[in-house]
């Protein structure tokens, strides 16, 4: 399944994923506005069961955009962000 990623214009790592490029007619307006309006394309994605994503389950991204055409990506908590410090884990 193909997915568009889009990052917010306004909110450090919180990302929108499209099941079709440009077209944010499902996404809620408070959403759309939320992330400033135009999101800035990231990048197109196969999505598949078994790849891996970096911090979502994949399987959850396909049934998001399958039952409602988007799926999103909030910023990583406060505990995660401790985490990453400490293991030296950038991303």
């Amino acid at each position: 399944m193909k997915t568009y990623i889009y990052k917010s214009r306004k909110k450090e790592e919180l990302y929108l994923y499209l099941s079709k490029k440009d077209d944010f007619s499902e996404v809620p307006p408070s959403l759309y506005s939320s992330m400033g309006n135009e999101p800035l394309f990231v990048m197109e994605l196969d999505l598949s069961p078994d790849r891996k994503l970096a911090r979502e389950d994949v399987n959850k991204v396909i049934h998001n955009l399958q039952s409602q055409g988007f799926h999103v990506q909030m910023p990583p908590t406060n505990d995660l962000l401790l985490h990453r410090e400490r293991t030296g884990q950038l991303h």
